[in-house]
This record gives C-alpha cells, structure tokens and sequence, in this order.
C-alpha cells in the first residue's frame, strides 16, 4: 500500500465550493448556539505536546455546555476515569481543542474550534450543578471557528435508526477490561450500569 501525498489528494478530490469554505464562521451565531443548547452529546478532542491526539465523549442534560458568549463556551466536567488525557492536553499540550456536537434526531452536527483552559472556581462549579453534584472543573473555550457539518454520515451509519442491536451482543466493559489486562474481577452489565448510575 502506497501512501498518499498532498498533491495525491489534490488528484483525488475537488475544490471545496465557496459556500463549503465560507461556512466556517469565527463565532457562534444564533443557529449554532440553537444547536449546542439542544444537543446533550458532543465529543472532545484535544492535542498533547508530543503530537498525540485525544478524543473522548461528553454528555449530560439537553445543553450541558453553556454558551456563555459568541466566543466563549463552558463545558462542566464530570465523573469519569479519572485519566484526565484530555485536560492534560489542555493544560501542558497546545491548548487546542475541537468539540463535536451532537442532536438525537438531526442528521447534521456542529463543530467548534478553540483555546481551552481548566477553571475549578466555586462560583462557577456551583453554577453548574447537575445530577445533584457540582462538576470537578469546567473547561473554557476561546472559540476561534464554527461550523455545521453536513448530515451524510449520520446518514450512511442511520445512527439514529430506531434498529438497535442488544447490549448482550457484547460482554459488559468490566468484563472485556478483566479479559484484556486479568485486573479486578468480572461484573455483569447489570451491575455496570447499576453503579454507573450512582456516578452520574
């Protein structure tokens, strides 16, 4: 297999059209703020100083990130593993960070681009209580770039299909954990989400 280079895929794929290139605005409109104040779901990706790429899903309520300006959003952390790649990366690599978001039932999804920083003020902690507990810190972002995706992917996956496949299709992830590394012992599924649900 050859690798491709930049002027491969100059070959392979044409022009973007203007409108694609013109879509990507430096601040959050009213139809992008709309989006992120619907959307409970977003991933996060962060850049460390080595090079290495971080990704990791964020949820919580409808509009769990708060738009607290055209340029300013504000993401609560909550409970999680505790490997903290991302805010790592925020903290001691370039400080990027991309956040893609998410609506049940909308094809399309927005992207939102930025310089993030880690707050763990009490005022704001206590601002943002949910589930009945203050997040451990709050990311802020200085957004640099918006822009809506279009909905073909969501699309070709039907990710919102209402065909789902049965969670006993898998073992559960403490299960596929002990399988991998022999650490700590096995647990249904049962009692995942059991115990996830005392850690929202």
């Amino acid at each position: 297999m050859t690798d491709l280079s930049a002027e491969d895929l100059t070959a392979i794929y044409a022009k973007p059209t203007p409108r694609v290139i013109a879509k990507a605005r430096p601040a959050i409109d009213a139809h992008a703020r709309k989006f992120i104040e619907m959307s409970p779901f977003c991933v996060l990706a962060t850049s460390g100083a080595d090079g290495s790429v971080d990704a990791s899903p964020r949820g919580g309520g409808i509009g769990f990130v708060h738009v607290a300006g055209p340029n300013q959003l504000l993401m609560p952390d909550r409970s999680g593993n505790n490997r903290i790649d991302s805010f790592r990366n925020v903290v001691e690599g370039s400080g990027f960070v991309q956040l893609l978001f998410f609506v049940p039932g909308i094809d399309e999804t927005l992207r939102v681009g930025g310089r993030g920083t880690l707050s763990a003020d009490p005022d704001l902690l206590a601002a943002m209580v949910e589930f009945g507990k203050p997040p451990r810190a709050v990311l802020n972002v200085a957004v640099s770039e918006v822009y809506f995706h279009c909905g073909k992917a969501l699309m070709r996956s039907k990710l919102w299909s209402s065909e789902k496949v049965q969670r006993s299709v898998m073992p559960s992830i403490i299960e596929v954990i002990h399988d991998q590394t022999g650490l700590g012992e096995p647990e249904s599924q049962e009692i995942v989400e059991e115990r996830y649900k005392t850690q929202l």
